[in-house]
């Protein structure tokens, strides 16, 4: 995980891009869309009744992600949302969301680094050249 990088402002290509775009699961309402998430992931209950008033959304995507741009490390789901709550101020917390996004377009299992709008500050880009 980087120590310099300001992440607050690191994240904003991101969150511009993909904060208002509707995640693909079909939802009525942000707590079906929280459950669907949590179930996509094979989550545990607690991890679920955690979700439920406040956190950031750690899906598949998200845990390929994070560790990339380098902003959290690790394969524990919930020790990556802590990283990222951490990392992040509370109003950015939808960068999870966002981080989701990114990899199901770009960040894939092999990704597109050179048309990804994140490789200024990525870890993985900045190793791969």
């Amino acid at each position: 995980m980087s120590g310099t990088t300001n992440w607050a402002e690191a994240i904003r290509p991101l969150l511009k891009k993909y904060r208002k775009k509707k995640h693909p699961l079909d939802y009525q309402n942000v707590y079906q869309l929280i459950v669907m998430v949590v179930l996509s992931a094979q989550s545990t209950d607690d991890l679920i009744n955690k979700l439920a008033p406040e956190g950031i959304i750690v899906d598949l995507h998200v845990m390929r992600v994070a560790p990339r741009l380098g902003i959290a490390t690790g394969t524990d789901p919930k020790k990556v949302e802590q990283q990222l709550m951490t990392s992040l101020p509370k109003k950015e917390w939808d960068a999870g969301m966002a981080m989701s996004f990114l990899g199901r377009e770009i960040c894939r299992p092999k990704p597109k680094c050179e048309i990804c709008l994140m490789n200024p500050i990525c870890t993985f880009y900045k190793e791969s050249k």
